[in-house]
Order: structure tokens, then sequence, then C-alpha cells
């Protein structure tokens, strides 16, 4: 029997078995591209479309080069070095894919294409190469005709395709980190060369593949034990949600999602509020119990009893809250991850003021009976924001959800004046169609991007700044807040912006102007102001 008619005890041939793999990796590949450049350039719509082209521009070029030289140059030999090269390429992608994302988002372009030469550099070579392995495939293939041979191959390398969707979506993702993710598809092109050149083995190219093994390996050992700029990774992990971080810097312990901060504790004290903007969830504790204005007697949660959290995070506030305030907290989180790690690194214990809900928001919203007096709206990044969350349909269901004289509070990113303040005035706007007073309070100054705490009430009565200022002085919350009343903003510039909805809620469009930006995020007490992420 022939080489190129030898089976492997499955029945699956040498050629069939290479398109196969060609399929699992670059779906893979694919699945993985959105983990590694989503720290850098985000998650939007504009970096998975600019993925998406980059594979598919990539494979028909791959294609189109291998379907010219298969007749006079594919062999099961050559069908292994472009597989080992393709290795070889997955080995660069996991010893020096963070540093090339960073060297590469310097181009000077549009927001919305800020991925796209990143993509193309890191991503467009080993898929180009997989192209060659479907027209390589169907020359070799047995099938007597044409027509046979390439619906085989097609069929064969989809169904590897499916393969490589669904175990990276739902089970390397959500269990292994970004680089071992990387060694799994580069050893099993390793592995798939060593199987089609048995039995024969030929020296040279058994010693090529050896080689792109041990280069694969050791770009995953290379990397330092878990320190960088962020401080000592203590943990690190991928989510069926995102990439997820705990690291140490100091006394401060910091959960960074998709590259971005999202919740710092101090070590040593651990109810202190790290980041600024967390000081401003306070804030509608000097808004509720209003009607009360002449009271003397020192205030502790006002009408304030019960406060919905939706996103858990680190689980700063619920924590504070529960510390500072006769209150009971539910806290909904989607990300099971987030609830495990928040417990384990950040201090987060469930009792009878603090319920943990593994759900999505609007969900949980919709189905639950109770009413709270505050919710607060804490699920929100500088490039993935869930439109389900931002809409006029959504902003009347937690009304729907408040008691009368309830409040919502929403953490956006975003900037305050400028072109990237559209999400941010888009967002003020459409709780405004549904709450009668909105309120916005800038938490780093200037026109950078960084957390704005809008707040809405359902009262028709303006509380103003020196009213706010007032009842700080006056009122025991626990914390004071004269510096955040500072960034009281009365009026909001609303008329090119639009109330977003349920059928148009062009988030992804809004955020745009804000891809390549500095978030800055300040940090109260020693060390002044610290800016992460260049999103």
């Amino acid at each position: 029997m022939s080489a190129l008619s030898r089976r492997f005890s499955g029945g699956v041939s040498s050629p069939e078995l290479a398109v196969f793999v060609s399929g699992v990796v670059s779906m893979g590949l694919e699945i993985l591209a959105g983990r590694m450049v989503a720290p850098q350039f985000g998650s939007s719509i504009y970096t998975w479309g600019s993925i998406i082209g980059v594979f598919l521009a990539a494979l028909s070029l791959g294609y189109y080069q291998g379907g010219k030289r298969a007749s006079q140059r594919a062999t099961e030999e050559r069908l292994v070095r472009v597989l080992l090269a393709t290795g070889a390429f997955v080995a660069v992608l996991i010893l020096a894919g963070d540093l090339l994302l960073a060297g590469l988002s310097g181009f000077p372009l549009p927001p919305r294409f800020a991925s796209l030469p990143a993509v193309t550099i890191l991503f467009g070579p080993p898929t180009y190469l997989l192209g060659f392995i479907s027209p390589y495939g169907a020359e070799l293939s047995r099938k007597e005709s044409t027509g046979a041979a390439s619906g085989h191959v097609y069929a064969v390398g989809t169904i590897g395709s499916i393969v490589g969707a669904f175990g990276a979506t739902f089970l390397l993702i959500p269990t292994l980190s970004v680089s071992l993710i990387g060694l799994v598809f580069g050893l099993l092109l390793v592995g798939t060369s060593l199987v089609i050149l048995a039995p024969s083995f030929p020296r040279r190219t058994v010693l090529a593949t050896l080689f792109v093994g041990v280069l694969l390996v050791g770009s995953v050992a290379v990397p330092s034990a878990g320190y960088s700029v962020r401080g000592e990774t203590v943990y690190q992990t991928q989510t069926p949600y995102q990439e997820l971080v705990v690291a140490d810097l100091g006394d401060t312990r910091t959960l960074y999602l998709d590259g971005q901060p999202h919740s710092a504790m101090d070590l040593e004290y651990p109810n202190r509020h790290v980041f600024e903007y967390t000081r401003y969830f306070h804030v509608p504790f000097l808004l509720a119990d209003w009607r009360n204005e002449s009271t003397e007697a020192p205030h502790q949660s006002g009408d304030i009893d019960r406060v919905l959290f939706i996103g858990g995070g680190g689980f700063t506030g619920p924590k504070r809250f529960v510390n500072d305030y006769n209150v009971t907290v539910d806290v909904v989180e989607i990300d099971p991850e987030v609830i495990r790690v928040a417990t384990e690194y950040f201090g987060v214990e469930e009792g009878p003021r603090l319920n943990v809900y593994n759900a999505e928001g609007r969900e949980f919203l919709r189905t639950t009976d109770r009413t709270y007096d505050l919710i607060v709206l804490d699920a929100y990044k500088k490039d993935k924001v869930p439109f389900q969350l931002t809409t006029r349909e959504f902003m009347q269901l937690t009304a729907e959800r408040l008691d009368e004289d309830g409040i919502l509070l929403a953490n956006l990113i975003s900037a305050p004046t400028g072109p990237a303040s559209q999400f941010y005035r888009a967002e003020y706007k459409t709780m405004n169609r549904v709450y009668p007073q909105v309120y916005s309070f800038p938490t780093s100054g200037g026109s950078v991007v960084q957390n704005i705490e809008v707040v809405a009430t359902k009262s028709d009565e303006r509380v103003s700044q020196a009213q706010l200022e007032a009842r700080d002085e006056r009122r025991d919350i626990g914390i004071g807040l004269s510096t955040e009343l500072a960034d009281y903003r009365a009026e909001v510039e609303t008329g090119d912006v639009p109330v977003l909805t349920d059928d148009r809620a062009p988030v992804d469009a809004l955020l745009e102007p804000m891809a390549g930006r500095r978030y800055v995020v300040s940090q109260t007490g020693p060390g002044g102001n610290v800016t992460a992420g260049t999103g």
C-alpha cells in the first residue's frame, strides 16, 4: 500500500487528518485571538470584525496559493512542513504576543480600525499557512473525481472547525490560560506531524518536528513567574466571559478584567476605598429621605434599607455598605469565577445581609419579586458594555423594581466632554427619559476617559449642589463626600446623542471614540492618581 493511501486504525487517511486538524486549529486560533487582543484593543464589534475578516482573508489567500501549488508539490512531507511552520508561528504568539500587540497599537488609524494591523501581523501568517492544507489534502485524496475530493475535504475541514470552536469556547478558555491554550494548539500540530510521518520517520523532518515541539514548550516556560507592571500575579484565568487577573502591588490587591482595573482592596485595611470612584457610591445616601431636610438628627442610611448591585467585581461597594449601614445588599454577577475570586481573594462572605446571585442582571430584575431602595449598576467596561443594560426599556425595569423614592446609580466609563463622551451623554439622556431627575459626577477631572457616576431619582424636585453639601455636613453616613460633591454636574448636553432602546442601541459606535484613549482611575490615599490600560 502506498504512502498516499495509508490509513490509520480509524479509517482516516493522512491528508484527512491534516485537514481536520487545520480546521480545529484555525477556528481555535480565531477564538483565541479575541482573548489575546481584548486587553489591548477591547472586544467591541470592530475588533471582532477585524479578527473574522483577517482570518477569512488569510485562509482565502492560503487556499488560492495552495491550490496553485498542489498538483506539483503536494506530498505528505510538505503537509508536515506546513503544519510545523504554523506551529512555529504559534510559539511566537505565545512568547511575544503581548509585546507585539503593545508595539502594534500605535498605528495612526481611526479607532474602529486600531486592531487591524496587530491582528493581521500576528494571526495572518499562521492562518495563511493553514489555508494550504485543504488543497493539498484534496490533491492527495484517493477520491476519483475533483468534486468528490473537494467536497470531502470541505466536510472534514468544517467538522474540524466545529470541534475547534466548541472545544476552545466550552473547554479550553474556561480552563486554561491564553499561553496554555496556544500550547495545546501548537502541540496538536506537532503531534499530527509525527502521526503523518509514521512509520518511516525521516530523520531531518523528525528533528524539525522535535525542534518545534521544544520551541512551543519553551515559549510557555520562558516568561517570568508572575510579576509585571501590575505587580505580582496572584491568580490568572480565562473565564467564559473575560480574562481575569488578580495582582498585588505593595499593599494593594487589584482585580483586572480584560486588562482593565475593576476593583482594588487595601490588604491591611480591607474596607478602605482604594479607587476614588467607589466613594461616589455613597452619594445616594445624601439624596435619600430628602423630605426630612430640616432634621438635625444624624442619619445613617436614610430611607435606604435594601440595595441591589448589578455587577460584583471585587465587591468593594457591597462590602462597605454592609460594614457601614444597616442595609441588606443583594449582588448579581454573571460570571461565576468572579464570585469565586471575590470570595477567595477579596474577603467576600455571604451572610444574612449580603446575598450573592450568579445571574444576568436584566433577567434577575425581570424575575425577582423584590423591590429596592437603591440599585447600583456596576456592570460596564471601558470597551465592552452589555447593551441590554443601557436601554430605555431596561431603565424602566429598574424603576419598576425601585420603591417610590428609589434611586439608581450607574457607574459609567467615558469622558465627560468631547468626542469620547458620547456614551455617557447618551446614557444620561436615556435615564432622563425614565427618571425625573438625573445627576452626574465625573471622578477624575478633565476630559480624560474615567468613571462617571450617573445618579437618577424618582423625585420631581431637583436637589442642588449646595443642598447636598449641607446634608454632607449634617448627616452621618460614615464617609465625608465634600470633594466628591464638588464634581456635581448640573447640565449635560444631549442634543446630538440618541436615546438608547432595545430596538436601537448603537453602543459600539458610541464607545468607538474611546478606543486608544487612556483610562484614568484615581486612587485614594498614598499613591495619588493611577492610570491603567490603553484599551
